[in-house]
């Protein structure tokens, strides 16, 4: 790999009330680990379009376990949220005007990719479960061709034959930020300020930076970050019986 490695995290659910296989992407965190140097940089593009649509999340226990999956509507403009109703449909006009109003974000998202590809020199990217972020950047013009793209769930999944939660996974690598660092088990980042102020809960940024400490976690103390993964499903496997 070259001396930067690009995280790649997208945020996006379907339209509320539109077709359950139609994504609108919310948020886009690019986040550019200089090896050389251990810096950090994070660009995050948002959508900030008046539409609403329906995040997914896991609630999880303390040791990443997922113990529901939770739906929420989500307006892109605002952030506000409100209760998801299942049986709620957007009639065919309103439906249409929304996908008007997203007609621009393609090229928005395109523009936003290809300035941060040229201005980091990116050519690694990492992504986890990341098929569909993949699928949704190249509908809206990139080309990956070029790129060389780890998805280390599938990496993992090959070793382990486990497929891991990044939820997990950052329980694994204990991912915390604390005061101006980003720390795991054996790795500590400084964060600039406004790259700090960009990891929230549930955000983009926040799953890049998590990523990117599991990733180099497993990268440079395998042993030690599969010895704890094992105990971390030894854990959950005791916590079912009990």
């Amino acid at each position: 790999m070259n001396a930067n490695v690009a995280i790649l995290e997208l945020k996006y659910g379907n339209i509320y009330g539109g077709y359950p296989n139609f994504f609108a992407i919310s948020e886009i965190s690019l986040l550019v680990f200089e090896g050389r140097n251990n810096k950090i940089f994070i660009e995050t593009w948002s959508n900030k379009l008046d539409v609403d649509f329906v995040s997914v999340y896991s609630k999880v226990n303390e040791l990443g376990h997922t113990l529901s999956r939770v739906k929420e509507v989500v307006n892109m403009r605002t952030g506000r949220t409100r209760p998801f109703m299942e049986d709620f449909k957007l009639d065919d006009r309103a439906l249409q005007y929304t996908f008007k109003k997203l007609r621009p974000v393609q090229g928005w998202i395109k523009k936003f990719l290809l300035t941060n590809f040229k201005k980091y020199g990116i050519r690694d990217i990492i992504t986890f479960d990341g098929r569909r972020d993949i699928f949704l950047c190249e509908r809206s013009g990139i080309n990956f061709d070029r790129m060389n793209i780890v998805d280390l769930q599938r990496e993992l999944n090959k070793e382990t034959d486990y497929l891991f939660s990044l939820n997990k996974l950052s329980v694994i690598a204990n991912v915390r930020v604390e005061g101006s660092y980003l720390r795991s088990n054996n790795l500590e980042y400084w964060l600039h300020p406004i790259a700090a102020k960009q990891l929230m809960p549930r955000s983009a940024a926040w799953d890049a930076a998590r990523l990117l400490m599991i990733h180099n976690e497993y990268r440079e103390y395998h042993d030690d970050f599969l010895m704890k993964a094992a105990l971390l499903l030894n854990k959950i496997q005791s916590s079912k019986t009990e």
